[in-house]
């Protein structure tokens, strides 16, 4: 079997895309492949999810997260001297574990993994959406440094063997590489409980970030709570981030409970009656998939990407247009206001998480693998 190093710089901690790749490893290494994970940041720090013990974790202390929160002037000076040690750790290491494909998980390092001549097959899987870098909304010097690098990301996938995307209208906007394909993300299993949609609860699961939006759904539930069923409804907030404290102000008098993110979420899906997402840009959300699979009808704005992959709109939730604070709050409160759409959108939900099984999804993994 073939030996496969993933690279992700920062640190292996609790985010959708090292819960994905946590996942991913397992299954691979209970295959028969090697599966090495690297890092740049994790410090010594404990991985957020359980990995194999067959699976090995490098780091190689690049420390590009000191520069988090400078200015650009920090950054344009030492951002450099850090990718350059980046480049050369990460291919003393290769060099030295002699894989047979590496895999990019598009975090810094997708500029110079193709160039490396050490005969293993080169794989970039992106996890966020073609516009994410022009999504961060930043204005004069850092605006034109995310323009530029978008412009290069289009041109630096082609120079892998194999480029993976999550969604169809993702694929898109790439404009369908020639080396390029979708592979969406999986479950680990679907869970043999669902829920009965009589909690009264409607739930955000994510970081309180500019990226996930949480502040405008504060403003929907707004307009919730004046409704006389809304009275009777609680929003519940799982998650935590650099917003928290600005959210908790905002949601005085409101019926909201905030909890800080759960290691085991079932309780927690188990509990919840809708599910909203009102993120600016996405790349495959796993709450949506995780929702379905609870049989949790959604409500989500149609950012880039993945909710249009995920949901069908009218049938297992509602997608509204990007930013219309009114239009989610009126899709809720459908919901809210009529039980049975409720749960006849939840059953369908439930019907279409099927696509996200793990064994489908990996075999993709698999075949791709092996075809290189």
């Amino acid at each position: 079997m073939k030996k496969i190093i993933y690279t992700i710089a920062g640190t292996y901690r609790s985010a959708g895309m090292e819960r994905v790749l946590a996942d991913k490893a397992n299954y691979l290494v209970s295959h028969g492949y090697e599966v090495d994970i690297v890092t740049t940041d994790q410090k010594g720090r404990e991985p957020a999810f359980d990995l194999d013990p067959r699976i090995k974790t490098f780091d190689l202390g690049v420390n590009y997260e000191a520069n988090n929160g400078g200015s650009f002037l920090s950054k344009l000076t030492l951002y450099p001297l850090k990718k350059m040690r980046h480049r050369k750790r990460l291919k003393a290491l290769i060099a030295r574990e002699k894989p047979d494909i590496c895999v990019s998980m598009f975090c810094g390092d997708e500029g110079f993994l193709p160039k490396f001549r050490d005969g293993s097959k080169k794989v970039l899987e992106v996890h966020f959406s073609r516009f994410k870098r022009l999504q961060y909304d930043r204005s004069g010097l850092w605006a034109m440094a995310d323009k530029l690098r978008s412009r290069m990301d289009v041109r630096r996938v082609k120079a892998f063997d194999r480029f993976v995307v999550l969604t169809n209208e993702d694929y898109g906007y790439w404009g369908r590489p020639k080396n390029g394909g979708v592979i969406p993300n999986s479950l680990s299993s679907l869970p043999s409980e669902t829920s009965k949609l009589d909690s009264k609860t409607v739930l955000f699961v994510g970081r309180f970030s500019y990226q996930k939006a949480p502040d405008r759904l504060i403003e929907v539930w707004r307009r919730i709570s004046y409704l006389p069923e809304g009275m009777d409804w609680k929003l519940r907030m799982v998650g935590d981030g650099e917003v928290t404290e600005l959210l908790k102000k905002r949601a005085e008098g409101l019926n909201i409970e905030f909890l800080e993110p759960q290691k085991d979420m079932k309780k927690v899906y188990l509990d919840a009656s809708v599910l909203v997402l009102t993120s600016r840009y996405e790349g495959l959300p796993m709450v949506l998939l995780e929702a379905q699979a609870f049989g949790i009808p959604a409500v989500s704005f149609a950012c880039k990407c993945g909710p249009a992959d995920v949901i069908s709109d009218g049938k297992s939730g509602f997608l509204v247009p990007e930013g219309n604070i009114n239009s989610f709050a009126t899709a809720l409160a459908k919901f809210i206001e009529n039980e049975d759409l409720m749960r006849s959108f939840g059953a369908e939900a439930r019907k279409e998480s099927a696509r996200w099984d793990r064994e489908t999804i990996m075999t993709q993994w698999i075949n791709l693998f092996e075809s290189l």
